[in-house]
């Protein structure tokens, strides 16, 4: 058992996979379900307990939040971060969610922070999609520059702290409800910390921090004290007077075409940060930065999938952007080179490192699929299979639903059939109790027939999506539309006006109103 309470893989993780010196890739084949999930676990655990950082780079962007959750299920102890996708095509001229900005910019910081003995900032795992593991970043020292905490009892110089923000990129508003905002009232600054879940409340007396409480955006009321608030940069890039003159003077030298007839950058002369100013980002820097710069040399790589297949497509898409868009004089552009690194670049980055590579689809004695377990929706006995599997099999049987809803819904539906399985909190909890078969929540996504290593134990993982018969990916779809149709509701609604009719719903039975 590991301290956490979860339990400990990396003892057996050199049955799987033997330590893997520097510059070296060991390679397995990608096994079946969510067992990918449970391998990378091992793996980022013997990594951890050299007190190596592991980045997983998955080759589809999807796999990257489903590794999120299932590596929290099969290593809860695991501190992970995502390095998540600006999620905007190349050259598009708008910018990313600023909560995406948010989470990129506390990845880094927490990036930055690994060895430093920062409980706080320090991660073990950081995933990210391929594509977005070949954006050029800034560079370590722009974090480092513009990066600043204060703490309670502390002189704080009102004025000095509403420039710092700023020239950090923060917007001055009346409200503050998202990260990247402050407002001042009297003698409360309130701010939305980039990075932060919550936003903060400063409350001075004269030029010293007298409190600093969280606080509730929609209702605005202050929560519960807390000792020090750290700033990251509202943006991932500087916009003070020096960045703005030397990104002016780096476009003359290296975009063709009359600068003054460029609104973009007109804009950053007074100060705008125009829509899709990301992809001038080397503009404002000597010399940017990669995701590698801040995992350090000593860090190990886990690559997930067809990454080759994947980053070649990339590059064929953004090339193909760019042989449309080159020609607008209103809006030149940099070339992919400039902006990404070519994905021979990334693999001879990659190859400093020590790298697991998880790819292809060839059997694997330690995983493989299970049996057919689906319901027979129409029979007399729907879970007829699962019945009497588990009363057969010499397995242990770990049935994993979504959601505590989800959990209690199956329940049901199993004591209908004469299936009573216990609940467990953990995996850690079902292979430490002696139960043959019992039911857990996890975001498990497919499920899968492990066999430990160590001794020769089995388990089999069943989802949903073995019983009924339905994808990760269907399930995924029907929330989507769910979240959609409250969505489409509320507009809906939102659009109305006084004597417009309408249908009032009342159990089941539609009527005019």
């Amino acid at each position: 058992e590991h301290a956490h309470g979860a339990f400990c893989f990396a003892s057996s993780a050199s049955m799987l996979i033997p330590p893997i010196p520097q510059g070296k890739r060991f390679t397995l084949p990608r096994p079946t379900g969510s067992a990918d999930a449970l391998l990378l676990a091992r793996f980022v655990q013997a990594q951890t307990a050299q007190k190596k950082l592991t980045a997983v780079v998955t080759a589809e962007p999807a796999d990257t939040q489903r590794l999120e959750g299932e590596l929290a299920f099969f290593a809860p102890e695991l501190r992970i971060a995502v390095f998540p996708d600006w999620e905007t095509l190349p050259y598009d001229t708008f910018s990313p969610h600023q909560d995406l900005i948010s989470e990129r910019l506390a990845t880094l910081w927490r990036l930055l922070q690994h060895g430093k003995n920062s409980e706080q900032g320090e991660v073990d795992v950081v995933l990210m999609p391929a594509s977005t593991a070949l954006v050029r970043l800034a560079p370590p020292s722009f974090l480092a520059r513009y990066t600043f905490n204060f703490r309670q009892k502390e002189k704080l110089n009102e004025a000095a702290l509403k420039s710092q923000l700023t020239l950090a990129g923060y917007s001055h508003v009346s409200q503050v409800v998202s990260p990247g905002e402050y407002a001042v009232r009297g003698g409360l600054i309130d701010l939305f910390p980039m990075g932060s879940l919550v936003p903060y409340r400063v409350d001075l007396f004269g030029d010293e921090v007298d409190s600093i409480r969280t606080f509730d955006p929609d209702t605005q009321r202050s929560l519960y004290p807390v000792p020090e608030v750290r700033l990251l940069p509202g943006r991932e890039f500087p916009m003070d007077d020096d960045a703005r003159t030397a990104f002016r003077a780096r476009w003359r030298e290296r975009v063709e075409g009359d600068p003054t007839k460029v609104r973009l950058y007109k804009d950053i002369g007074t100060g705008i940060a125009t829509a899709g100013i990301e992809y001038y980002l080397p503009l404002f820097f000597d010399a940017t930065a990669t995701i590698f710069d801040y995992l350090g040399a000593n860090a190990a790589l886990a690559l997930h999938g067809e990454i080759d297949e994947a980053l070649k497509h990339f590059w064929t898409d953004t090339r193909e952007r760019h042989r449309f868009l080159q020609h607008d004089r209103e809006r030149p552009i940099l070339p992919p080179e400039d902006l990404f690194l070519k994905p021979e670049d990334f693999f001879a980055l990659c190859n400093v490192h020590a790298q697991l590579a998880v790819r292809g689809h060839e059997p694997a004695e330690w995983a493989g699929p299970l049996p057919d377990f689906s319901v027979d929706r129409g029979g007399p006995e729907p879970l007829k299979k699962l019945q009497g599997h588990v009363g057969t099999t010499k397995h242990r049987v770990l049935i994993v639903a979504e959601t505590e809803g989800r959990r209690q819904s199956l329940l049901e539906l199993l004591r209908d059939s004469r299936i009573e399985p216990p609940s467990v909190d953990s995996l850690a909890a079902f292979r430490a109790g002696d139960e043959h078969f019992a039911i857990a929540v996890a975001p498990l996504a497919e499920g899968f027939f492990w066999t430990e290593p160590a001794d020769q134990t089995a388990i089999e993982f069943i989802t949903e999506t073995e019983l009924f018969a339905t994808s990760p990916t269907a399930r995924r779809r029907r929330k989507q539309e769910q979240v959609s149709d409250v969505n489409a509701l509320i507009k809906d609604l939102s659009e109305l006006k006084v004597g417009d009719p309408v249908v009032h719903v009342n159990h089941g039975i539609g009527r005019y109103v």
